[in-house]
């Protein structure tokens, strides 16, 4: 990273790696800010050099989330850049299928770490630090799995429902401060989330359709920008599914769900 002083805003992104977090870090650098990324590899240092070359100066943070420490390495980070911090997407998540009956306690209370304490976690950091100087800019990823039953994938649209409402709380504290809080909620998005999260043997497993994450990327980019209360990422038909996922009953939703989230036999 160079060390001439720049004048660009400072935004963080968690999760940047890989999938929608990626797209997120490339268009706040293709937008004029610098970054903090962080990523659980060592693929960050790669990621670190696409966004330089996107004209921002970049500071890579490799940091499990999941742990209380890898969260304080992350705004450690930040505050070492002795600048504001102009934008922050909390955006580090993960899923893990399978039966309830069938899966590793120790994985799904990892799960649990990522999904919602370390959001809280951060976040505190985050707006403490916004309120103070009444301005700034916060997204946290969510998912449409928020507003639905997600068996197979049990604890996962849970931990969903409690970042929306996270987001949703969050954004009415701060208004008094300046700060805007946005909730992105995607859809399935061709990336290694479900892969990684165990589902190949699923309907939502390779070859299933789903929405491009530079897409994705740009509604919660733009939302964030226009200061929105939340975003549906994805096409026409994963906007429809989170508006009748409103009025169906629990039930039929979670029949439904179980039909792309069960393994195949």
């Amino acid at each position: 990273m160079s060390t001439t002083p720049s004048r660009r805003p400072l935004a963080l992104v968690t999760g940047a790696s890989a999938g929608i977090g990626y797209e997120l870090a490339l268009l706040f650098a293709r937008n004029g800010y610098d970054l903090v990324a962080t990523g659980r590899s060592d693929k960050i240092h790669q990621v670190t050099a696409d966004l330089e070359q996107n004209g921002a100066q970049a500071i890579p943070v490799q940091a499990d989330l999941a742990d209380y420490q890898g969260v304080e390495d992350v705004w450690q980070a930040v505050e070492r850049t002795g600048r504001p911090l102009e934008a922050a997407v909390l955006n580090a998540g993960r899923s893990l299928g399978g039966a309830f009956l069938d899966t590793n306690l120790d994985e799904e209370l990892s799960v649990l770490s990522l999904n919602v304490t370390s959001v809280v976690h951060l976040a505190k950091r985050v707006a403490r630090h916004m309120a103070d100087r009444r301005r700034g800019r916060i997204l946290i990823t969510s998912s449409i799995s928020a507003l639905t039953p997600t068996p197979y994938e049990t604890i996962y649209g849970p931990s969903r429902a409690f970042t929306f409402m996270f987001a949703e709380s969050l954004r009415h504290e701060l208004k008094e401060h300046g700060v805007s809080v946005t909730a992105l909620l995607p859809g399935a998005t061709d990336s290694q989330f479900h892969s990684r999260a165990g589902m190949d043997n699923t309907s939502l497993g390779p070859g299933a359709k789903k929405n491009s994450r530079v897409e994705v990327a740009r509604q919660g980019f733009e939302a964030l920008m226009a200061g929105k209360d939340h975003v549906v990422g994805g096409d026409r038909a994963t906007k429809r599914t989170a508006l009748i996922n409103h009025v169906l009953p629990e039930p039929v939703k979670a029949a439904r769900q179980a039909r792309l989230t069960k393994p195949h036999a």
